[in-house]
């Protein structure tokens, strides 16, 4: 990925103010899944006049025109990551809320083989795993 979340806003035709530049930084420069919240504390660190008001609607923006994903996780909380990441699926520890990125062939594979056996051609997916992690006696 070589352009930013900032020029991909340009490029919609979106108004770009300080405060969304600010903030389009700071979620092009994420890697993990912030929250709003957490991406006020990142924002307002950077310009302490970014309001959370701004980054609701900044982030409801930049979800709306494609240029974030939302992704819920199940405890409760949107998160957001760039939309034009490479193609990963998400594992989620439900003990700690930890979100691992992986990419599996196998997976990949099977989704299409039966995309085809149903008769489609696969355009897209998400894959979200939630687990606890393994004890001696698993």
């Amino acid at each position: 990925m070589t352009d930013t979340i900032i020029s991909r806003c340009e490029a919609k035709g979106l108004r770009m103010t300080g405060q969304r530049r600010v903030i389009a930084d700071v979620l092009h420069e994420a890697n993990d899944h912030p929250d709003v919240e957490e991406l006020f504390n990142r924002a307002s660190a950077r310009d302490p006049k970014i309001s959370i008001a701004t980054v609701y609607r900044t982030v409801k923006l930049f979800e709306e025109a494609d240029i974030l994903e939302k992704h819920e996780f199940g405890d409760g909380r949107a998160r957001y990551e760039d939309a034009e990441r490479d193609h990963h699926d998400h594992l989620i520890d439900m003990n700690s809320g930890e979100v691992i990125e992986f990419v599996d062939r196998e997976i990949e594979a099977l989704q299409e083989k039966i995309a085809q056996k149903l008769g489609y051609k696969l355009k897209g997916h998400r894959l979200e795993l939630y687990g606890v992690p393994l004890t001696k006696k698993d």
